[in-house]
């Protein structure tokens, strides 16, 4: 069985590719940069906005995990992830596994979930077998905010919020399992951290991490989007980031499964786990 992994010059994707091959698999590694595609079998040009180029890089594969750019215009991502999905199908691709966002639904761009909600739909209706993995947000990425955060004392949000935080490798892993497992047609699942936790409670984790006082500390949106202005990011950076946490706001992210150990084998790594290996670099 001949797997592809769109995107594989990424974080995810990479992790993804040594997953696999630590489990056997034959993979084709497939980016926009093939040249930095390390570890599998084979590395393919495509490009999620060259249509054309999706033709070739999907040519003669089993199964094909499609994982999202990190494009933020709005309305693009949307596109190129469809674009993506269309190629698989009109490449005979038998199975395709998209990586999707925990709290998806139907919503207007230029909101985050707009893009993957198309996709999901997409899939639904065209790929003669798919299977979706919704993700948790990154504890990388928290991990990145907190090194920022601890300057000044606190991490914001728009509220009072719960996120069930997951490990980037952990994702991969669970990725790995279930492109190379068997029952998971027409299956939706949600790869999470162990435990949801509050504003408060990853604050003080942080603090007892890296051994410095944080606190959680609750800002309007227009607060929020003028402390980003204000430090120079720019507007499509600003937008992303409200939506995000918009997303955290109204429970998107508070949901905990056990699908990632179900997946992969192994329960996931806590935010303190994470913290301390990141942190710690």
């Amino acid at each position: 069985m001949k797997i592809g992994v769109s995107g594989a010059s990424g974080q995810l994707g990479a992790a993804t590719v040594r997953e696999l091959k630590a489990r056997g698999a034959r993979v084709v590694g497939i980016s926009r940069t093939p040249e930095a595609v390390q570890g599998a079998d084979e590395a393919r040009f495509g490009d999620y906005d060259r249509a054309e180029s999706l033709a070739a890089a999907y040519a003669g594969l089993d199964s094909v995990l499609i994982i999202p750019t990190t494009d933020l215009r709005p309305g693009i991502r949307g596109k190129q992830n469809v674009t993506a999905i269309d190629a698989a199908v009109a490449a005979g691709v038998d199975r395709t596994v998209f990586v999707s966002s925990a709290g998806t639904r139907d919503v207007p761009e230029p909101d985050v979930w707009a893009s993957y909600y198309a996709a999901e739909q997409r899939l639904m209706r065209t790929a003669p077998k798919w299977s979706i993995l919704r993700m948790n947000y990154y504890a990388e990425a928290l991990a990145q905010e907190a090194q920022a955060s601890l300057a000044h004392g606190a991490i914001t949000g728009l509220a009072e919020n719960r996120v069930a935080f997951v490990s980037r490798d952990d994702l991969a892993a669970a990725a790995a399992g279930l492109l190379l497992g068997e029952g998971h047609d027409g299956a939706i699942y949600t790869g999470t951290g162990p435990a949801s936790l509050s504003g408060a409670e990853r604050a003080e984790i942080i603090a007892r991490v890296a051994g410095k006082p944080l606190g959680f500390l609750v800002l309007p949106g227009e607060a929020l989007a003028e402390g980003m202005s204000k430090a120079g990011l720019p507007d499509v950076v600003v937008n992303t980031v409200l939506s995000i946490q918009q997303g955290f706001a109204v429970g998107g992210f508070d949901i905990v499964t056990g699908d990632i150990e179900r997946l992969s084998g192994n329960p996931p790594k806590s935010l303190e786990q994470i913290l301390r290996a990141t942190l710690a670099q």
